[in-house]
């Protein structure tokens, strides 16, 4: 499932606490991107037609849950980054974050372990 910018911080909030209110969707991202309740309302309402987002109505209030996890949605990020930006190759990217210095040595650590235990 692929999510734009917007899509990507309401699905980032509905992820730490569902169901939730479109007012407390927009209270939880106000500060920080000055969205009208409209705003967060449309956007909701586009998750639920991509089949990211249930709406459940409790009486005057429609409550939004999370259908997609966070994990397949970075999976589906991922893939399309490296089929766009290094044409379906892994490798590409790994070398590209390595080469590039982007990973601490503690990712770095973190990444050698990963590719030891997949390889057991």
């Amino acid at each position: 499932m692929r999510f734009n910018d917007s899509e990507w911080r309401v699905m980032g909030v509905l992820w730490e606490r569902s169901p939730q209110p479109v007012r407390d969707v927009t209270e939880a991202l106000e500060s920080e991107t000055g969205w009208a309740y409209s705003t967060v309302k449309t956007l909701l309402a586009r998750l639920v037609e991509k089949g990211a987002v249930e709406v459940e109505k409790r009486g005057n209030v429609s409550f939004f849950t999370p259908l997609a996890t966070r994990e397949s949605a970075q999976r589906s990020a991922v893939r399309t980054l490296l089929d766009r930006a290094f044409g379906g190759a892994a490798d590409g990217l790994v070398h590209h974050l390595v080469d590039g210095r982007q990973l601490s040595k503690k990712e770095r650590d973190a990444l050698r372990r990963a590719l030891d235990e997949a390889d057991s």
